[in-house]
């Protein structure tokens, strides 16, 4: 797709959309919605320090490495976004105060403010749209071949946000809105692994309201759709992303097959 027709995007700026392993054969397609933390230059970095777009408020620590293992791992699909979600949110619906925020965890976002309809426009049509536009093109190109897709949208949290007083516990939160067939299996493998705390809709809950993704790319079509959200700080290096690339590359199969046996009646 050529970025020229971006006007905020320039040669220099990324293409808005990652392909990884796009003729892979699972079952599995994974989303990073916010693996990335990149500002078009047009946008002069936001007026933020890179130690703020590299904290969470600007990107999902650790999902494009997570991504492209379990992608590899399991000859899976990933796709994702490789611009920060501070320059537009792609979990969000349109026209949602968090979907441009002009502060997050305390932090003001400088080139988030006073924004007019065109400013918002020129991000929606330059990433957002494309963004989900590959996204259904591929969900539709899958469904037209007879092939199953099964969506995991793949996130990162902070323990620490100073909307929450105390750390938050989890190690890893499996989130669902009005589909659990595969939520429920996959929260009864994690809750086997030893010293895994698990977090049913927590710490975020999914809802029609508030997300993107599993309501429009999942529920929608009435595929099976998860959203994982593993704490940031075990994404913190290769190495980590590997043992949970790992053990989710063991689990989700297993949590698949699991919701075929209850469908079948076994």
């Amino acid at each position: 797709m050529p970025k020229r027709m971006f006007s905020i995007l320039g040669d220099d700026d990324p293409t808005p959309v990652m392909v990884y392993r796009e003729d892979g054969q699972s079952p599995f397609i994974f989303s990073g919605d916010h693996a990335g933390n990149v500002v078009p230059n047009a946008l002069t970095s936001l007026g933020l320090p890179s130690s703020e777009l590299a904290r969470h408020i600007g990107i999902d620590i650790g999902i494009a490495e997570l991504g492209r293992m379990l992608a590899e791992t399991l000859d899976a699909t990933f796709i994702w976004q490789p611009y920060s979600r501070l320059v537009i949110d792609c979990n969000r619906l349109k026209g949602q105060a968090d979907s441009i925020p002009e502060i997050s965890d305390g932090t003001v976002i400088p080139g988030n403010l006073g924004l007019n309809d065109t400013d918002i426009a020129a991000r929606q049509n330059a990433i957002f749209d494309p963004y989900h536009h590959r996204f259904r093109a591929t969900l539709d190109r899958r469904a037209e071949t007879g092939r199953r897709s099964v969506l995991v949208a793949l996130h990162s949290f902070t323990p620490h946000h100073s909307d929450y007083p105390d750390a938050r516990p989890w190690d890893i939160g499996v989130l669902y809105n009005r589909d659990d067939r595969l939520a429920r299996p996959l929260l009864d493998h994690l809750r086997r692994e030893p010293g895994l705390i698990v977090g049913d809709n927590q710490p975020y809950v999914v809802s029609d309201a508030l997300d993107y993704g599993i309501p429009v790319h999942g529920e929608a079509r009435q595929i099976l759709s998860v959203e994982l959200e593993i704490r940031q700080d075990l994404l913190g290096d290769e190495a980590a992303c590997r043992v949970w690339a790992d053990r989710l590359a063991r689990i989700l199969p297993a949590s698949l097959q699991d919701v075929g046996e209850v469908e079948m009646g076994i």
